[in-house]
C-alpha cells in the first residue's frame, strides 16, 4: 500500500485530486500534506497548482513545505498538475512586476511562457487566452503513465501559460493550440501535465491510477 501525499500550499485543486486518487486506488493512503513530515513519510508525491505563479511560489515557501518537497523530488515518484508542472521549471514569465521573471523550482531545465497574442484558428477566428476546455494530447514518447491511455486522447485544460523545456528529451506530450506546445513532461522519477487529469474523465483517472502503480 502506497502512502501518497498531495502537497497543500493553498493554491491547488486539492480535494478533487484527492477524490480522484482515492477512486482509482482505494488501497492507497492519501494524505493532504500540510506538514513537512507528511511529505517526508510519503512514498509518492502529487504537486497540484492553480493561480498565478508568483503567488504559488510565495505560498509554497511560506507554507514550510518547500524544503521537504525539494528533498522528496530527488528520489520519490512525483506527479505535477497544471501550475504544479510549471513550478518544476527554472522560471516563469508570469510575474507581478513588469519585465521580471518568477524563479521556480529549477528541477527541469526550461521556462514558462504566455501564449502568444492574436493566435488564430485555421478558419481565421481568434483563439482565446486562457486556453480552456478539452483538447488532444499527442504522446511524444512512451511512459508508464501513458499505459492504457490512447494517443490523442482528450484532456481538460485551463491555462494562459505553458512550459518550454530546454531539451526535447523531457517532452512526453504536446497539444495544438495556435501551434504545438508541451503539455506533458517527464524526467526520471517525475511526470507532470499541463492538463487536469482529475477533470478529464476515464483517461485522466487512468493517469492517476498508473501513477499509484509507478515505481521508477
Amino acid at each position: 500500500m502506497s502512502n501518497i501525499a498531495i502537497v497543500d500550499y493553498g493554491m491547488g485543486n486539492i480535494r478533487s485530486v484527492a477524490q480522484a486518487v482515492m477512486k482509482v486506488a482505494p488501497e492507497c493512503k492519501v494524505v493532504i500534506a500540510h506538514q513537512p513530515e507528511q511529505i517526508k513519510h510519503a512514498d509518492k508525491i502529487i504537486l497540484p497548482g492553480q493561480g498565478a505563479m508568483p503567488d504559488c511560489m510565495l505560498n509554497l515557501k511560506n507554507s514550510g513545505l518547500y524544503d521537504a518537497l525539494m528533498d522528496a523530488i530527488k528520489n520519490k515518484p512525483l506527479l505535477g498538475v497544471c501550475v504544479g508542472e510549471q513550478m518544476l521549471f527554472d522560471h516563469s514569465d508570469e510575474s507581478h512586476v513588469v519585465h521580471e521573471k518568477t524563479p521556480c523550482l529549477g528541477v527541469i531545465p526550461g521556462k514558462v511562457i504566455r501564449f502568444a497574442p492574436n493566435m488564430m484558428h485555421s478558419d481565421g477566428t481568434h483563439l482565446k487566452v486562457p486556453h480552456m476546455g478539452w483538447n488532444e494530447v499527442f504522446q511524444q514518447q512512451m511512459h508508464p503513465l501513458w499505459d492504457g491511455v490512447p494517443n490523442q486522447a482528450r484532456f481538460y485544460f485551463v491555462h494562459s501559460y505553458h512550459v518550454v523545456p530546454d531539451n526535447k528529451i523531457h517532452e512526453f506530450g504536446t497539444t495544438n493550440y495556435g501551434g504545438l506546445f508541451t503539455s506533458a513532461i517527464a524526467k526520471d522519477n517525475i511526470f507532470a501535465t499541463q492538463f487536469h487529469p482529475e477533470k478529464s474523465a476515464k483517461d485522466g483517472l487512468r493517469i492517476y491510477q498508473n501513477f499509484t502503480r509507478w515505481n521508477p
